[in-house]
């Protein structure tokens, strides 16, 4: 291949490469792109990668995050991943809800009109989008005040349904 040629295969790849990252520039609204609310992701996201052909991702935060809400304990590795395509997330790896006393990693995500249905494999639970309207911050959530949890700040998120073992 001539050096023309390539450099100017070069020069395409590139600018493929940065109208790609203008059109999503954080990972907050990556999500958006694929109709989920940005409060999916906790703050601190460092950076993320995107196959746009295949929807694999990686999201990296800047070290784990674990906060509560609605009485229930969440966990976030410093990396996630999965498959994101219009309004479902699956084969995710890196979040986890604590349910009575086991832990479960949330495996699928997918949003149904103005509500968003949470798998932890074995049982799913729904929540309104409202709820995610906002990114939670690790360690107080949605509850903070000065970067610690305030305790007696009305929980919005809805209860777990459609499992028996949950409740």
């Amino acid at each position: 291949m001539s050096s023309p040629a390539l450099l100017s295969m070069l020069l395409l790849i590139t600018l493929s490469s940065a109208a790609a990252a203008a059109e999503a520039t954080t990972a907050y609204e990556l999500l958006k792109e694929y109709d989920f609310p940005e409060g999916l992701l906790p703050l601190g996201v460092t950076g993320y990668e995107l196959d746009a052909s295949t929807g694999k991702f990686k999201v990296y935060l800047n070290g784990t995050c674990s906060f509560k809400a609605e009485g229930y304990e969440l966990k976030y590795k410093s990396k996630i991943s999965g498959v994101i395509s219009k309004d479902k997330i699956k084969k995710l790896n890196g979040i986890s809800v604590k349910v009575i006393f086991l832990w479960f990693d949330i495996t699928e995500v997918t949003r149904d009109g103005d509500d968003l249905n949470l798998s932890v494999g074995i049982a799913s639970a729904q929540f309104g989008i409202d709820n995610f309207e906002e990114s939670p911050q690790c360690g107080c959530g949605f509850d903070c005040v000065n970067g610690e949890r305030e305790e007696n700040v009305e929980l919005r998120i809805n209860r777990f349904v459609s499992s028996s073992i949950l409740e």
